[in-house]
């Protein structure tokens, strides 16, 4: 399928008129892999139900053996000090797995670095007690050390991986420069749940982070901490950012097998894996399969069972690498010493809605293209820039919910209400300033040049609104469209960002930190009263930099 996916892109890019329209180039399935980590992490303690903690452990290992697949498992500290799930791991984990760390704060791992409980309960989920930013730098450092030794003690040498729902840089950059980890991965991108907010980042893949936001890729080599951070849960890239849209708190929709319209449905499961094995990828594809065991077997077994046996097979025709968290680390670290660029292309709607999404990464920006209803916007764009900090870098984490961002310059979620959904429209524009959605048919998509990739969208009556992002920004290119446009729109409910608009630079300050967005070719007007901002072609062109310096 995936020479599907470039066939019908070149047709039609091929009547675009868009510059440097020479012929793609695909890569190899040896030169973008796509790469599956099943990563189980394990509890000692879950107050918030009564399951069997220790069953999921044991039938997880039992199907990766009766499968022969590699997975990492990523223990916490509770869990290490029972002999129970330290013996099993011991005793039944083929040598090709992984054995790593799940820096989730807990009571004994607190108190035996000599600072006080604070929680609820022995593991409590609130931010600012039972993870690593809940604490002042200096206790996340004695916190690590002391998980570290109790580690070395337990299995006889350090991990090299270690995880969390997220982390903040300092303890990171600690990781990296005081024990050698290699690997890391954190929670997708999600508003609220759990009261957890990781938005704006790297949508799927691996990014090295910045040393001053964990959540921001890094633009240099000097200014990045050197551990990948795998993105974890598998998220849907059509529905998942969408979810309860504007109202600031999300439901899941990914390949975790307790969700039942995600990973417990194999119907969707397919469609994700043919997502990730058939489209374009850019450097390479990524998902992370498995499941915490603090939702019990009987939430997740049928899943995970219809999955491994689904990862076995596309192993075995080798669609998919399947491998530990830590030796995907490596070959990442050994190709990439900045974040490469990626992307996640779903021309296929498991719902039948006739909804596309593309997903663009680099480490200067991300963006998302969207279409439904017949009609196309960008649906979000934020800036990474490696001088923005987080905002629990030398201060702890206070409240029990928590926010890790980036710089936001489209938000299709957050600009949004249930009526009105944000974003940067392809629309026809009168000299009145009235404008009109522009519809058309199906994009074609496909990988010109490393690190980039192009779309091609017939739009009606007899035109091409071609888009190409590569790591220096954004380039929406038009052919047979009179009088076509660019409209950023957002909700009359909502306040973005925008300081000023001017010809050629919009100016945005987000969390204290100005920015800007830069046209190379094309031209701002904001208008005046209205939840919008236009972006006027020149010579049927639009071009916007994020950087490339």
């Amino acid at each position: 399928m995936r020479a599907a996916y470039l066939a019908a892109a070149c047709c039609a890019a091929a009547a675009a008129a868009s510059p440097n329209s020479e012929a793609p180039a695909p890569e190899s399935p040896a030169e973008a892999p796509r790469i599956v980590n099943i990563i189980n992490f394990i509890r000692g303690i879950e107050p918030r139900t009564d399951v069997d903690l220790l069953l999921p452990v044991a039938e997880q290992i039992r199907l990766l053996n009766e499968h022969g697949l590699p997975a990492t498992f990523l223990i916490q500290y509770d869990a290490m000090q029972q002999e129970r799930f330290v013996s099993l791991l011991r005793d039944q984990l083929a040598d090709a797995c992984e054995i790593g760390g799940w820096l989730e704060v807990v009571q004994p791992l607190v108190e035996e670095a000599g600072i006080p409980w604070r929680g609820r309960y022995p593991w409590d989920w609130h931010s600012h007690v039972g993870f690593a930013p809940g604490y002042t730098p200096a206790e996340r450092e004695r916190i690590v050390d002391v998980f570290m030794a109790g580690f070395e003690k337990t299995f006889g040498r350090l991990p090299k991986s270690m995880g969390s729902w997220f982390m903040d840089a300092h303890t990171l950059g600690y990781l990296a420069d005081r024990y050698g980890v290699a690997a890391s991965c954190n929670c997708k991108d999600q508003l609220g749940t759990d009261g957890y907010t990781l938005w704006g980042g790297y949508w799927n893949q691996a990014y090295y982070p910045s040393r001053v936001n964990a959540l921001m890729p890094a633009q240099h080599p000097a200014r990045q901490i050197p551990i990948p951070v795998f993105r974890m849960l598998g998220s849907d890239p059509i529905y998942q950012y969408d979810a309860n849209r504007g109202t600031g708190h999300q439901s899941v929709v990914s390949l975790e097998p307790v969700y039942k319209d995600g990973g417990g449905s194999p119907q969707w499961v397919r469609w994700f894996f043919r997502v990730m094995t058939d489209a374009p990828c850019g450097a390479f594809a990524y998902a992370q399969a498995g499941q915490e065991n603090a939702f019990g077997w009987p939430a997740m077994g049928e899943g995970l069972t219809d999955q491994f046996a689904l990862l076995a097979e596309l192993a075995a025709r080798g669609a998919v690498r399947v491998e530990t968290l830590e030796a995907s680390a490596r070959w990442f670290r050994e190709r990439f010493p900045v974040t490469p660029a990626t992307s996640v292309v779903a021309l296929e709607d498991w719902q039948g809605e006739g909804r596309r999404s593309v997903w663009y990464n680099c480490r200067h920006y991300r963006a998302n293209l969207f279409w439904e209803n017949g009609g196309f916007r960008i649906r979000d764009i934020h800036r990474f820039d490696e001088a923005y900090p987080e905002r629990y870098l030398t201060q702890p984490v206070t409240t029990p919910s928590c926010v890790y961002d980036t710089l936001p310059v489209v938000d299709g979620n957050m600009w949004s209400s249930a009526e009105t959904g944000a974003g940067m429209y392809a629309v026809a524009a009168d000299e009145a300033g009235r404008i009109t959605p522009l519809t058309g048919g199906e994009p074609s998509v496909d990988e010109p040049a490393p690190g980039e990739l192009r779309i091609a969208w017939p739009a009606k009556p007899a035109g091409t609104l071609t888009v190409r992002l590569r790591e220096d920004g954004i380039g929406v290119y038009g052919a047979g469209l009179p009088n076509w446009a660019l409209a950023l729109l957002w909700s009359p409910d909502k306040t973005p960002p925008v300081v000023s608009a001017e010809q050629r630079a919009v100016s945005y300050e987000h969390n204290g930190f100005a920015y800007r967005i830069e046209a190379a070719q094309g031209r701002f007007e904001r208008v005046a009263g209205e939840p919008r901002l236009m972006l006027l072609p020149e010579e049927d062109a639009v071009e916007l930099r994020f950087g490339g310096q």
